[in-house]
């Protein structure tokens, strides 16, 4: 009987804090309110709209669902993606913030950098450093689960994300806020030269695009970030101190993936059935090595401006 007034009284308990925790949250403004995790529809919408990314669509599904499962984590999941122009990587990024909280850019826990607007002058790194680290400091004490996206990682003067480096390392916890529950997304072109060259190797040898491995590029992705003087992660401690969770690589896209972008913005404006302007936005774009033509300079950044010309 004893054991039948415990379960009752679990399940009454239960009952009555949801709906406590449901009225605070009508009246108040929290991101434990905001954050609804849905890691079923991001992976779906990872498979369904990005194209020819099978590292990027493992990875990022597999990182933040085991992430996301550890009440517990001993630090911050750190994702850094690499690859050419149009690729998907600022796409991934922002389903990322969509899935986690709704919406991306319009959550006030969703937060994003961008060098040339944020940072614009290298000669002011010592004035950015200090309010880098106030900012995110603020935000992390408002909400232990933000998102912080770095775009342009490549124009990020040097020296000034290493400000970063005690809110990515383990046991971090300040004004009794832990900071191990934020997730941080970098985003570059460095290292497209060498993700190009696996893959262009891989090509030559008959391998198909899916047999490539992370392991394959990831050390050298590091080596290269670390070592490139434009990088905004050039001589990093952050590198140094292995406190990226992975290193993300997005691949070049052939001809194929560029027309399964086409098609699928054709849908969106309910015009799925124009093949003639797939194959015409497809043939008109710029495909790199010369003597191949087998990846898309640009990948799918120019496709809208291309079906507009051809619509």
């Amino acid at each position: 009987m004893s054991v039948f007034r415990c379960v009752v009284f679990l399940t009454l308990y239960n009952q009555v804090c949801g709906v406590f925790h449901k009225l605070y949250c009508t009246v108040s403004e929290n991101c434990d309110c905001d954050f609804k995790p849905n890691i079923k529809d991001l992976e779906w919408d990872l498979y369904k709209n990005i194209y020819g990314q099978h590292l990027a669509q493992d990875i990022v599904s597999e990182e933040v669902a085991t992430f996301l499962q550890n009440k517990s984590p001993d630090r911050p999941l750190v994702l850094s993606f690499h690859g050419s122009s149009g690729t998907g990587k600022t796409l991934v990024s922002t389903m990322l913030g969509n899935h986690l909280y709704g919406s991306a850019m319009s959550s006030p826990y969703v937060h994003q950098f961008v060098p040339t607007l944020h940072f614009p002058l290298p000669h002011f790194v010592k004035k950015y450093r200090v309010e880098l680290k106030s900012w995110v400091e603020g935000n992390l004490t408002d909400c232990g689960r933000s998102v912080f996206i770095f775009d342009e990682m490549e124009k990020m003067p040097p020296g000034l994300i290493d400000v970063l480096e005690p809110f990515l390392g383990p046991n971090h916890i300040v004004f009794r806020t832990n900071y191990r529950k934020a997730i941080y997304v970098f985003i570059s072109t460095t290292g497209e030269k060498v993700i190009n060259k696996v893959m262009e190797e891989n090509r030559q040898a008959g391998r198909e695009r899916e047999e490539i491995r992370l392991t394959d590029l990831q050390d050298d992705i590091a080596q290269t970030l670390y070592n490139h003087n434009t990088s905004g992660f050039f001589h990093s401690s952050i590198i140094k101190k292995k406190l990226i969770t992975c290193f993300v690589p997005f691949l070049p896209l052939s001809r194929h993936h560029v027309e399964r972008c086409v098609r699928s913005q054709l849908c969106q404006r309910d015009s799925c059935n124009r093949s003639d302007v797939v194959e015409a936005v497809g043939g008109d774009m710029i495909y790199t090595p010369v003597p191949g033509q087998y990846f898309s300079t640009t990948g799918c950044k120019a496709v809208s401006a291309k079906i507009n010309f051809f619509l």
